[in-house]
C-alpha cells in the first residue's frame, strides 16, 4: 500500500529507492511505497538560527561576548545537496557560524568591534555563505545582537565617553566665543566705516556748498560791473566837458592865480570853442 505525501510549494522530497537517490520531488503529491522508498523533507523558507552567546577575542586581546542570529534557506534549485552533502545542515551551520565569527573578531580592534556592527555582520554573511554554497544553503542575512565587553573595559569606555563629551562642549564654547568675538569686530568695523563715509559725505557736501556760493557771486559780481560799464558808456563826452567847466568854476573862486592844467583839459577846451562857433 502506497503512502500518499502532500508536497507544498516551498517544500521539496528528498526520495530514495532501496537507498538510491531518485532525485527532488514535489510540489504536490508523491507516493512512497513502504519498504522501497525512502523520503526526507526540505523546507526552503528562510530560517533563523540562534547562535549561541559566546566569548571572542579582538585583535588588540579584548575579551568580549558576543550573539547574534543568521538567516538561511535551502536553494529549491540545489535543495538535493543540503540532503546528499551534509548530514544536518541546521547543525553545520551553527558550528560554521562560530568559527566565522572568531575568525572576523579577532581581525578587528575593539573600538571597530563596537562601533562597526553594520561592516561585521556583512563579513560574516559573506564568508558563511561562501561555505555553505557547496550544500546548498543561501545564507541570506546576518544580525549581530549584543556586543557585551568586560566591566573594566566599559568602565573605561564610559570615562572615555565622559571626556569627549566634556571635549567637545569645550570646543563648542571656544567655537561660540570665537564666533561672538568675529561678529562684534565686524559690526565695530561696518560702524567705523559708515561713520568715515558720512563724514566724507559731509566735507563734499560742505565743499560743494562753498563751490556753488563763490560761483555765485562771481557771478553777481560780473553783472554788477556789466551794469556799471553800460551805465559809463550812456555818458557823452558833453557831459564830462560839463564837469570839467564846474571844476574849473570852483578853481577860480579860489585865491590862486597860476594853475596847471593837463592837456586833456586843454583839448576839451578847444573842443568846447568848437561847440561854441558851431552854435552860432
Amino acid at each position: 500500500m502506497a503512502i500518499i505525501n502532500f508536497i507544498r510549494d516551498y517544500e521539496r522530497v528528498a526520495r530514495f529507492k532501496f537507498g538510491t537517490f531518485e532525485g527532488m520531488k514535489g510540489p504536490g503529491i508523491v507516493l512512497a511505497l513502504p519498504v522501497i522508498h525512502q523520503i526526507q523533507k526540505i523546507d526552503t523558507r528562510v530560517t533563523v538560527l540562534d547562535i549561541p552567546r559566546q566569548t571572542n577575542i579582538t585583535k588588540d586581546n579584548a575579551p568580549i561576548e558576543i550573539d547574534f542570529l543568521v538567516y538561511l534557506r535551502v536553494s529549491m534549485e540545489d535543495a538535493q545537496r543540503a540532503v546528499l552533502e551534509v548530514e544536518d545542515y541546521t547543525s553545520a551551520v551553527v558550528g560554521l557560524a562560530t568559527t566565522t565569527l572568531r575568525a572576523v573578531i579577532g581581525d578587528i580592534p575593539l573600538d571597530e568591534v563596537l562601533s562597526q556592527r553594520d561592516r561585521i555582520n556583512e563579513l560574516i554573511r559573506t564568508r558563511l555563505d561562501s561555505e555553505t554554497e557547496r550544500w546548498g544553503i543561501k545564507v541570506t542575512n546576518v544580525e549581530i545582537r549584543e556586543i557585551d565587553p568586560p566591566k573594566d573595559i566599559q568602565d573605561a569606555m564610559n570615562r572615555q565617553m565622559t571626556a569627549e563629551r566634556v571635549r567637545r562642549a569645550v570646543v563648542l564654547e571656544a567655537d561660540g566665543n570665537k564666533q561672538a568675538a568675529i561678529t562684534i569686530a565686524e559690526g565695530q568695523k561696518q560702524a567705523s566705516i559708515l561713520k568715515a563715509e558720512g563724514g566724507r559725505q559731509a566735507e563734499i557736501l560742505s565743499a560743494e556748498g562753498d563751490q556753488q556760493a563763490a560761483v555765485l557771486r562771481a557771478q553777481g559780481f560780473a553783472e554788477a560791473l556789466k551794469v556799471i560799464q553800460e551805465i559809463a558808456q550812456g555818458v557823452g563826452t558833453n557831459t564830462m566837458t560839463l564837469q570839467y567847466i564846474d571844476a574849473l568854476k570852483r578853481l577860480g573862486e579860489g585865491e590862486a592865480t597860476k594853475f596847471v592844467l593837463p592837456m586833456e583839459l586843454v583839448k576839451m577846451l578847444g573842443n568846447i570853442g568848437g561847440i561854441a562857433e558851431s552854435t552860432e
